[in-house]
């Protein structure tokens, strides 16, 4: 029986460890991570992340193939194949600060990896982690292998949180990366053998390991370059009394560009894009690129633009004070379907708006108040930091109140600001949340969920991004 060890159980080696044990039955599969209370959840009923389908497919592995364990060292040495998904937190400190990769868990793990191992490895990189990673970790193996032959694969993760699951069940593509010698050829003919037990061949890409790091953060570089591409023309549409959505629907008609990722909001958020942007951005300058650096961080530059676009639309509109007001936030995670807040749009705003003296209320349905007042009072980065090496939550922000459903959140409210585009908020009792909130009140939709006409027919002034504006909103410009 083939043994697989995952270091990290996160949202990448949690749920592609259990589809994996799912579909390749013959295979023994060990998700480890030092981490005691999140191996205890994964344990639990209530798993340490919320993504739709994981729970159904944990438990039909967990104690038959599937095992999560605090024994790190036990199950890497047993294994035949081990999967890093340990974090690549930004550097906050030294050489490349604020833009090149941390890889100090990568290499603590690549050196225990050599320390216990007793038998030949195939080591598999599934972390995001900048191009030539993989040569160093190949070197820290190499120079303590006492022997031991490693192989290095890159096999990135292409996974969208919210529908991870079914990304992993019908992947567009696995895509892995190793040495063009024969060593090499055989550990990816070895983990394409995995994949190939429910992945069609013909979606199972395999290149040169540089290719295979640098495809996976030339795909968020992409991904992220579409939203702000969409972002960018959201405030020229306003400018211009034109609609964001019938541009992008138009635009998205064309068959070269197509309509995904069109869609426009308050910004991207998440633990990848911005990371692995200003990762390329370091790999281009080291590279002597200042050019090509410069290109991708425009991308960065308008989706900080946009949030704080956002933030000023709010005060502006509100007589330019938001001192002592409520401000209802709905939506904390960066997207619907998901609890991770990383990076998320909501973070900004809700600094931007407390900065401003506001009182904020925030409901979002799988983030936890805990969660919500740490990402709050953490620095830039810091989140990417396993738990036990995050600074301790301070006692929290006083202005900050956070509830467990909309129509608390939104009483005696000045302002609604929609941050996440959860399908519950299409569908609020919108006459009720406005009996409920002070007057003249205000919907800062973020999302372009709601529906903007019935809302002013309601009575709301309602800013919807990349809409044609509200008469209240024109006399009340927003300076950026």
């Amino acid at each position: 029986m083939v043994k697989i060890c995952c270091i990290g159980a996160g949202y990448v080696g949690g749920p592609t460890m259990a589809v994996i044990a799912l579909k390749c039955p013959n295979v023994q599969v060990a998700v480890v991570d030092i981490s005691v209370p999140r191996i205890t959840a994964w344990n639990s009923d209530q798993l340490p992340i919320y993504e739709p389908g994981l729970d159904d497919v944990v438990k039909q592995c967990r104690g038959k193939n599937l095992f999560f364990s605090t024994d790190v060292e036990k199950h890497v040495c047993e294994a035949d194949i081990v999967f890093v998904s340990v974090n690549t937190p930004t550097k906050t400190r030294g050489l490349g600060a604020g833009k090149a990769a941390d890889l100090t868990y990568w290499e603590s793990a690549a050196r225990m990896i050599a320390d216990v191992s007793k038998s030949d490895k195939i080591v598999v990189e599934k972390s995001t982690v900048p191009v030539k990673t993989a040569e160093a970790i190949e070197k820290i193996l190499t120079h303590n292998s006492k022997g031991i032959n490693f192989q290095i694969l890159s096999n990135p993760e292409f996974l969208a949180e919210g529908t991870a699951i079914e990304d992993l069940f019908k992947p567009d593509r696995v895509l892995i990366g190793g040495r063009e010698t024969p060593g090499g050829q055989k550990a990816i003919e070895a983990l394409k053998s995995i994949y190939a037990q429910w992945v069609p061949e013909e979606n199972i890409i395999t290149t040169n390991l540089w290719s295979a790091e640098l495809s996976k953060l030339a795909a968020n570089a992409f991904l992220a370059q579409r939203i702000s591409s969409v972002n960018a023309m959201s405030a020229l549409c306003e400018a211009t009394g034109a609609n964001v959505s019938q541009v992008a629907y138009a635009v998205g008609k064309d068959t070269r560009i197509g309509p995904k990722f069109l869609n426009a909001s308050v910004g991207f958020g998440g633990s990848c894009f911005q990371k692995d942007i200003l990762n390329l951005v370091y790999i281009c300058e080291c590279n002597g690129l200042p050019e090509v650096a410069e290109y991708w961080k425009q991308v960065i530059k308008i989706n900080d633009y946009q949030k704080s676009r956002f933030v000023n639309r709010v005060v502006a509109s509100m007589f330019n004070t938001v001192s002592n007001k409520k401000i209802a936030i709905l939506g904390f995670a960066f997207k619907k379907d998901t609890g991770d807040t990383r990076e998320t749009p909501a973070i900004d705003v809700c600094k931007g708006l407390l900065g401003d003296k506001a009182c904020v209320s925030i409901y979002d349905p799988q983030v936890t108040e805990d969660q919500i007042q740490r990402d709050l009072t953490l620095n830039k980065f810091d989140w990417d930091h396993p738990l036990h090496l995050q600074p301790l939550s301070p006692t929290g922000v006083k202005q900050v109140a956070v509830v467990w459903n909309a129509y608390e959140a939104t009483k005696d409210a000045h302002a609604v600001c929609i941050l996440t585009e959860w399908d519950e908020f299409k569908t609020l009792d919108y006459q009720k949340i406005y009996d409920n909130m002070q007057k003249p009140a205000f919907v800062f939709d973020g999302r372009n969920v709601v529906d903007t006409e019935k809302l002013r027919e309601i009575g709301f002034i309602v800013y919807s991004i990349g809409k044609p504006l509200d008469a209240w909103l024109k006399d009340m410009p927003a300076v950026a």
